[in-house]
């Protein structure tokens, strides 16, 4: 009976965000490490984004059915009730939310309920099944957990904080509409509005171009503010550019589209994974006059 609680949760989402995390809180803390405060921040987050995932399975089921990639779901198949998922959900949320009100800092936690309220309410309930535009929305919600694990230890929200805000939001986008290609056919059957069922691969594949290109110069940010270094300058360039470059393939003559997509969305989990182990090793101390974006 466990494995439906475990699957409803979506490990592999829960993974990837681990990551992000680990990369804020290791870029802040820049080599003094209070361990106990990371392990209560990459739990809770853990329980934060299994809440967020169970709750979106309860919602999704609906349009889960009409999906190969997601027909086989928990909350799907009827190995978890929709109201089963709902009440856990609910309850690793309160567990999550509870630990980092004890562990970390009301800016952390003031960005972890956004970022729930965005995924759970706005992108879930409604952006997602009724505007082209949920995808952007949407990207808010999944540049959290790195912001989080920054906040828990600085406790403030600045510059260094708002390029990683900026920089995973604008990620999030290409790794989408790829996915959105290569998955053409689900969408459409569940007749979700994302761009390229509902305006075209063309203009998918523009916006794809684009965003990776912004995504470029906003990873150079962070060493150019004096918060990492050479390092981070060099892996963030290196894997951002062969990302953009892989983008623009899908001009080629005679491309296939969904093979494309697939190489654009492995890109860019090796990208932002490269820059999220980067930045936390690559750390460097910051200047008290770069720190002007204080809440």
């Amino acid at each position: 009976m466990i494995r439906p609680y475990l699957k409803v949760t979506k490990p592999g989402i829960i993974m990837g965000n681990l990551i992000s995390v680990a990369g804020g809180f290791f870029l802040a803390a820049r080599g003094d490490i209070d361990w106990s405060l990371m392990w209560a921040t990459v739990l809770a987050l853990s329980l934060v984004v299994a809440s967020g995932c169970a709750i979106n399975n309860c919602i999704d089921r609906d349009i889960d059915v009409h999906m190969r990639r997601t027909c086989n779901r928990v909350t799907v198949t009827g190995e978890l009730s929709g109201r089963a998922a709902l009440i856990y959900g609910l309850l690793l949320g309160v567990l999550g939310f509870g630990l980092l009100a004890v562990r970390t800092n009301g800016v952390a936690v003031g960005f972890a309920v956004f970022g729930y309220a965005v995924y759970v309410g706005l992108y879930s309930l409604w952006m997602k099944r009724k505007s082209v535009y949920g995808t952007l929305v949407g990207s808010l919600s999944g540049a959290v957990p790195p912001v989080v694990g920054y906040c828990a230890v600085s406790g403030q929200f600045d510059a260094g904080a708002a390029i990683l805000l900026l920089m995973f939001s604008l990620w999030q986008m290409p790794h989408s509409y790829a996915i959105a290609i290569f998955r053409y056919d689900d969408y459409a059957a569940a007749k979700i509005p994302v761009l390229p069922v509902a305006e075209g691969i063309a203009k998918a594949k523009r916006q794809i171009v684009l965003y990776i290109a912004v995504f470029c110069l906003v990873t150079a940010l962070l060493p150019l503010g004096g918060y990492t270094g050479l390092t981070f300058m060099a892996v963030s360039c290196a894997t951002s550019l062969w990302w953009l470059v892989m983008a623009f393939n899908g001009y080629r003559r005679g491309v296939e589209e969904q093979g494309w997509a697939r190489r654009v969305f492995v890109l860019s989990i090796i990208t932002i994974t490269a820059i999220s182990v980067t930045m936390a090793l690559d750390f460097r101390a910051v200047p008290d006059a770069l720190l002007v974006l204080n809440s």
